[in-house]
């Protein structure tokens, strides 16, 4: 049979003879065909072991030259002392609930967060993960604003926030039934891996909510002041910074008495705590709730965090 013939006969397999007229060797017959299907196939099979070796190397290269800046790989971390530690605690409005957006995926090369499993990594959002709500909160921002005014040292944020965690269940050994955890005792531990590692430079605390009640509100004051000095005691910094964070005032839910009263509580915080401040809330949206902030709140939330405490570090 002429090559013209096998041709005709063999149209459904132009890529067998292709290939056979670049050197696999004549196919003429079915005999010669078939010698032709199998050396092609071998030749494939000795090509895909070679794509996916080229592949596998081109994965190993990446994670080598490209790692720390994926989450959840370890990074290199700076020296103790260039290395500043924010610890970040409260409820929902602490951990934050906004939409999870492109830009809150970019991590800054010198903000850095702890996981849950207690390792460095590059912050996104959402950093918190005390429920499958966790979105955008402030203190991605807040660590991108201090970075940035601090240009040789790196943030590392201490994300330890409960969402719904009254006041009361931040002490040793208590257990909050409605969140199902210890939030005093969890954030001890993430305190424990993450400080052999840098400084501890400010406490960052927003919640209130769950203690705007009329059997809680009267007694939040006291528990508040005794919470801020055993956060330092715990921390063995004794003069640490303390930012506390005004709750949402949305539009069509006017505060009750009890709100009210928490407020004047966290606004009175700098004259009454050494070494704290208060930051406004005013003019931020909710997020369709009247609980939470949106994305964008939580972003100038965390602006206005940062720019209290670099003004607290300025004055000292």
């Amino acid at each position: 049979m002429g090559r013209s013939k096998a041709r005709e006969d063999y149209t459904g397999w132009k890529r067998v003879w292709l290939q056979t007229d670049l050197g696999m060797g004549p196919a003429f017959g079915w005999e010669g065909f078939w010698a032709g299907v199998k050396q092609v196939r071998k030749r494939e099979a000795v090509g895909m072991v070679l794509y996916r070796m080229i592949r596998i190397g081109f994965v190993v290269f990446a994670i080598l030259c490209f790692g720390p800046g994926v989450r959840g790989d370890e990074v290199v971390l700076p020296a103790k002392g260039e290395f500043h530690l924010f610890l970040l605690v409260g409820q929902s409005n602490m951990a934050g609930r906004g939409v999870v957006e492109e830009v809150d995926r970019v991590a800054h090369p010198r903000v850095l967060t702890l996981t849950q499993a207690g390792k460095w990594v590059p912050a996104v959002d959402p950093i918190h993960f005390d429920k499958v709500a966790a979105g955008v909160g402030l203190g991605k921002t807040f660590g991108e604003v201090v970075a940035e005014a601090r240009p040789g040292v790196t943030i590392g944020l201490i994300p330890c926030a409960v969402g719904g965690s009254p006041i009361d269940t931040w002490q040793p050994g208590v257990f909050d039934e409605a969140t199902r955890s210890f939030p005093w005792d969890d954030m001890m531990r993430r305190i424990q891996v993450a400080l052999p590692a840098g400084t501890l430079k400010g406490i960052l605390w927003h919640q209130g909510e769950s203690d705007s009640k009329p059997e809680l509100a009267a007694s939040y004051e006291a528990k508040l002041h005794a919470l801020i000095a055993r956060f330092r005691a715990a921390t063995g910094a004794p003069e640490v910074p303390f930012v506390v964070g005004q709750m949402g005032r949305f539009d069509g839910k006017p505060w009750d008495p009890e709100r009210e009263v928490v407020d004047r509580v966290h606004q009175a915080v700098p004259k009454r705590v050494s070494n704290a401040a208060f930051v406004s809330a005013e003019g931020l949206k909710d997020k369709g709730d009247q609980i939470h902030f949106d994305a964008e709140s939580y972003r100038e939330l965390g602006r206005r965090y940062a720019k209290v405490y670099l003004g607290m570090s300025r004055s000292r």
